[in-house]
């Protein structure tokens, strides 16, 4: 599937203007003559209906409800492969990714609607200065990086798509425990105390509940860094609802269900072996082999709020990437040759002095 990015509006009801979410409140607000509108509020027993995860068995099977599909006009960025949506009179933009021109397409796709967002509740100036705190503290960046930075303009408010699996686990397994014990060998001087390892066979099962299993579902921005976000207060999650994207834009995804899946699995073996490693238990630890049963795969698709700035700086693109909700930074940074220049020199020039002083010193 591919994705979108689209803007939703709302007309303010007193002037025209377009409200804008407020983030951290559950409300509109305008930012020319001050209107507010509060965003309908829901239960809990309705939240928690609403909330319920989806079959993912039937959505690979092309099986979902009619009303869980919609469908998306898209606009393709040739240097970053991001999914751009832009209104209807607009022909040509930048990428909010990358920073580079994109030209828009006549292209249509049907997708799985987003369930569930998280809320936005950092505002853009308590990004900004997150954003400027992070620059500053970086090692051997150009001089001059935090205020071309901050020259470049506003930051994006951008809700990702992501894919919160829910799977049961059942893992056979087979290894090996291992137990420490310490001989000495050798007399007199040459006498030393040596740990060595006692191997006995293990084997077992394991079995975990998997619940709201994040994956990144699109390919614009760096899946290392926005691991590297985490964690998200899922408990935060609301039923999906335009009026929280009033004013942002949301990318729709370009990772499909079973591809997110089969990433899902990668987390899941990785938390599978360390219950394995205590199951064994001993000093140490050897797994053999393991056959992993899954069951009840369910899934929901999420929006999650991220900051973000994209600029090209001397013909390189980078990217600031900010947690919409706890404002943790991660990014792409320039390096500066001079300032890492001066480090060597410096340290060349220390260790010298330092030898020279050493060598006065056995005179």
């Amino acid at each position: 599937m591919a994705g979108t990015q689209t803007e939703h509006r709302f007309p303010c009801a007193q002037c025209g203007a377009s409200l804008r979410f407020a983030p951290g409140q559950a409300r509109l607000s305008c930012e020319y003559c001050g209107h507010e509108q509060p965003i309908p509020q829901i239960d809990d027993e309705t939240r928690v209906t609403e909330l319920q995860s989806l079959d993912y068995h039937e959505a690979i099977a092309e099986a979902l409800p009619a009303t869980e599909i919609e469908e998306v006009r898209l606009s393709h960025c040739d240097t970053c492969g991001a999914q751009v949506e832009f209104e209807p009179n607009v022909h040509s933009a930048e990428c909010p990714f990358c920073a580079s021109p994109v030209v828009t397409d006549t292209g249509a796709n049907r997708h799985i609607k987003p369930q569930a967002i998280l809320p936005f509740k950092l505002s853009e100036a308590d990004a900004q200065a997150r954003m400027q705190k992070w620059l500053k503290g970086l090692w051997f960046a150009p001089s001059e990086l935090s205020k071309y930075a901050r020259s470049t303009g506003r930051l994006s408010g951008l809700y990702v798509p992501y894919w919160a699996f829910d799977v049961a686990t059942r893992s056979r397994y087979t290894g090996q425990r291992g137990t420490h014990y310490y001989v000495t060998t050798g007399t007199g001087k040459n006498r030393r105390r040596q740990r060595r390892t006692r191997w006995r066979s293990a084997s077992g099962q394991v079995q975990r509940q998997f619940l709201d299993l994040l994956v990144m579902a699109a390919q614009s921005l760096p899946r290392a860094n926005i691991r590297r976000l985490e964690p998200w207060t899922m408990a935060d999650l609301q039923p999906y609802s335009a009026d929280y994207l009033s004013g942002f834009r949301a990318e729709a995804y370009t990772v499909d269900l079973p591809d997110g899946f089969e990433i899902a699995k990668q987390r899941v073996d990785e938390q599978i072996r360390a219950d394995i490693r205590r199951d064994i238990g001993g000093d140490d630890q050897r797994i053999s082999s393991v056959s992993t049963d899954y069951s009840d795969e369910r899934f929901k698709h999420l929006l999650l709020p991220i900051w973000m700035a994209a600029y090209r700086y001397r013909g390189k693109s980078y990217r600031f990437i900010i947690n919409g909700q706890t404002g943790r930074v991660q990014g792409e940074r320039p390096w500066s040759r001079g300032k890492i220049a001066l480090a060597v020199l410096g340290g060349l020039a220390f260790l010298a002095l330092a030898f020279y002083i050493a060598e006065l010193g056995g005179m």
